[in-house]
């Protein structure tokens, strides 16, 4: 019987330290801000994406907020604009995983800049760009961002099977930064 009772507390000991990790394990870093919903990001296309890839201007124009940050409580919202010509876009093209760097500016006057890589994903019938990348400068400067950018495939997807054009996008967006 004791032999059994010493065999259950080793094991309930080992799991115990699988479950919260072992002494001096590296802890994941601290959460500098999240912006939840009704966090949105409007991408527009001009000409409208068709499935003959061509000179596009790309607008982007996010918003952030609510946001909460525990390091800058000040920080409760923010925004990107950016805008560009990008050469040979389609619709089969926006499909793309590729790199942005982007700008946020916080309702505090402070800045972010992001360089970030990208992946796009149809997941069922919504567009998923997901966004990892890292503060190069300004507010935040070091810490790891994710975004998750999700909004209806359908247009893209009838674009790509030839069926219509892709003039604009409206996604929902969630974003944490994180320190490292």
């Amino acid at each position: 019987m004791i032999t059994s009772l010493r065999t259950a507390a080793a094991v309930v000991c080992a799991l115990a330290l699988l479950v919260s990790g072992a002494a001096g394990t590296a802890s994941a870093g601290v959460l500098d801000v999240t912006c939840t919903a009704p966090s949105s990001q409007n991408d527009t296309f001009t000409p409208p994406l068709t499935l003959a890839p061509q000179n596009v201007t790309v607008g982007i124009k996010a918003q952030y907020g609510p946001c909460v940050s525990l390091s800058n409580p000040a920080v409760t919202s923010g925004s990107t604009t950016v805008s560009a010509l990008v050469p040979g876009l389609g619709c089969l093209e926006l499909l793309n995983s590729g790199s942005l760097t982007f700008t946020i500016v916080w309702n505090t006057g402070q800045t972010s800049t992001i360089s970030s890589n990208y992946t796009v994903d149809i997941v069922g019938a919504a567009l998923v760009v997901t966004r990892t990348g890292t503060v190069t400068s300004g507010l935040f400067a070091g810490s790891a961002v994710l975004q998750v950018i999700t909004g209806p495939a359908v247009d893209v997807l009838l674009c790509t099977a030839g069926l219509g054009t892709v003039s604009s996008t409206y996604s929902a967006v969630t974003m944490e930064i994180t320190s490292l």
